[in-house]
């Protein structure tokens, strides 16, 4: 009798989910560090979050280890992870302060979390969905609207500027991301991405590099990348509205309509 039979669970079905499930442990983890006000450690879990979250699908994928229950806990994962932990940091670090909408604006950003992923949970069995067939995000994902939300505290954690902690400019940037988070706005992904055979090596050299700045100038780097990102949204809304052009120009004319017959 093989495992299955006697009840076996193959091992290779069980890493992706730990890895999501330590993601997920990763974000509560987070919020622990927020409520004893030690920012750069519960901004370092949700940041290990994100890249645990880049790492369970394709290892599942690698694995052939899909499976509806890890596409759940992922799902689930994520909303803690990227919506309500960031969302407590938040809330914590200075929307307190703002009487009475602070608390409403940290609900924006948990809120708005969930509703992106059950706008992609049900529609990831769609026939057609025009943005992930043209290689597009719809909105920003998660794990990424987290880390734009944390811009005011890079800011003030290179800057030592209180400015940005100041809920008058912290709480309309949160509700700008949540916003962004559930928008149709067409973002890039990993698979957009395309490295030409020749630049290959000065792409491994430039991760590493990443890889570097991140750990001697994790704040500095966060909000560098987060402002390059944003900066290539005006770029990703063109580029996909020329997928469009194409597609448009592309698609088969429809035939002319006969007109109806007349009796002579």
């Amino acid at each position: 009798m093989n495992d299955r039979g006697r009840g076996g669970f193959p091992i290779r079905a069980f890493v992706p989910n730990a890895i999501t499930a330590l993601a997920l442990c990763f974000g509560l983890t987070g919020v622990r560090f927020g409520i004893t006000g030690e920012w750069p450690q519960a901004l370092a879990c949700i940041v290990g979050a994100g890249v645990l979250d880049g790492f369970d699908g394709r290892i599942a994928r690698l694995l052939r280890a899909q499976s509806k229950f890890g596409a759940e806990l992922d799902s689930l994962s994520d909303n803690i992870a990227f919506g309500t932990a960031p969302a407590l940091i938040i809330f914590l670090w200075s929307l307190q302060e703002a009487p009475r909408f602070g608390w409403i604006a940290a609900l924006a950003l948990a809120v708005c979390c969930a509703l992106r992923l059950a706008r992609y949970n049900a529609g990831i069995d769609a026939d057609f969905q025009p943005h992930k067939s043209a290689g597009f995000n719809t909105g920003v994902p998660a794990p990424v609207g987290a880390g734009l939300a944390f811009v005011p505290i890079y800011l003030w954690l290179i800057s030592g500027n209180e400015l940005f902690r100041g809920w008058a400019l912290v709480l309309p940037w949160t509700l700008f991301i949540a916003l962004l988070m559930i928008s149709n706005v067409p973002t890039y992904t990993w698979g957009s991405i395309r490295i030409r055979r020749g630049w290959r090596l000065f792409a491994l050299a430039g991760v590493a590099l990443l890889g570097a700045a991140l750990l001697n100038a994790p704040w500095m780097t966060l909000l560098a990348i987060s402002v390059i990102y944003l900066a290539l949204l005006p770029f990703s809304i063109a580029s996909y509205a020329g997928v469009k052009r194409r597609r448009a120009a592309q698609a088969p004319t429809a035939a002319p309509v006969p007109p109806p017959y007349a009796a002579d």
